[in-house]
């Protein structure tokens, strides 16, 4: 019995799963990556409110501030002392100076935390400020 080259002609109809699991893990990583890139600031528990004003569309992106419940202050993803946010988000409103502002504060803050940092974005230049909150399903 001798074996012939080649063997069989005709189509495979096997299928080839690889190609398919490359991609999907090609995928994954990328998703993995990008996710954290979509959330602006840093991570706070936002207070909870029973009505919330709806984001207004079209409007530019808003600079975003957190303050965690240990008082740190951030502008977008920088840490900043009290004296350096006030120059760093200065120097942002010199350049857009109707850009909308977020503030982020963390629900175990007190009112007079955030009003502090509120303070310190008008010492700024800023003229109004939105108060991030999470809106209660009903």
């Amino acid at each position: 019995m001798a074996m012939q080259p080649g063997g069989r002609k005709g189509i495979k109809a096997d299928i080839n799963i690889t190609p398919m699991v490359d991609v999907v893990l090609v995928l994954l990583i990328i998703f993995m990556v990008v996710t954290p890139m979509l959330q602006r600031g840093k991570d706070v528990k936002l207070p909870q409110a029973t009505k919330a004003d709806a984001e207004r569309k079209g409007a530019a992106d808003p600079l975003v501030i957190s303050v965690t419940p240990d008082r740190r202050i951030y502008l977008e993803s920088d840490e900043y002392d009290e004296a350096g946010f006030q120059a760093a988000l200065q120097a942002r409103l010199s350049k857009q100076p109707g850009r909308r502002l977020l503030l982020k504060g963390d629900r175990s803050l007190t009112f007079d935390d955030v009003r502090r940092v509120m303070h310190l974005a008008h010492g700024a230049g800023a003229k109004s400020i939105a108060l991030g909150v999470e809106e209660l399903a009903r």
